[in-house]
C-alpha cells in the first residue's frame, strides 16, 4: 500500500475517528489544490459539498469524478493522487475499513 494520506497529504486529510476496525477521515481540497500519491484501503465516501476531482493512478491513468453533495460511493482499495478540478472546495468524509 502507498503512503498514508494523513501523513503525506495533511493539507487535505484529517483523522476524525479511528479504532481497530475503521478510520474516519475528513478531506478538504480547495479549487486547484492537489495531494501527492497516497493509498486507501477499501472505503466509503460521503460528499459534504458538490465538487469535481481528478484521480491519477501510479500508472498515469486519470479519472475525473463528479462528487454531488449528499452522494455516497464505494471505492476499492487504491493508490492515487487527487486534484480539485472544480470551482468550489471539495469536502468529503472517508470511512476506511481495516
Amino acid at each position: 500500500m502507498a503512503a498514508d494520506p494523513v501523513q503525506v497529504a495533511s493539507n487535505v486529510y484529517t483523522t476524525l475517528f479511528e479504532n481497530d476496525r475503521v478510520r474516519l477521515l475528513e478531506a478538504r481540497l480547495a479549487p486547484g489544490d492537489s495531494s501527492v500519491m497516497h493509498g486507501h484501503p477499501d472505503y466509503v465516501v460521503y460528499n459534504l459539498a458538490d465538487g469535481k476531482v481528478r484521480f491519477s493512478s501510479p500508472s498515469g491513468e486519470a479519472e475525473e469524478v463528479e462528487l454531488p453533495a449528499g452522494a455516497t460511493m464505494w471505492r476499492d482499495a487504491e493508490e492515487h493522487a487527487a486534484e480539485n478540478v472544480g470551482t468550489s472546495e471539495l469536502r468529503s468524509l472517508l470511512f476506511e475499513l481495516k
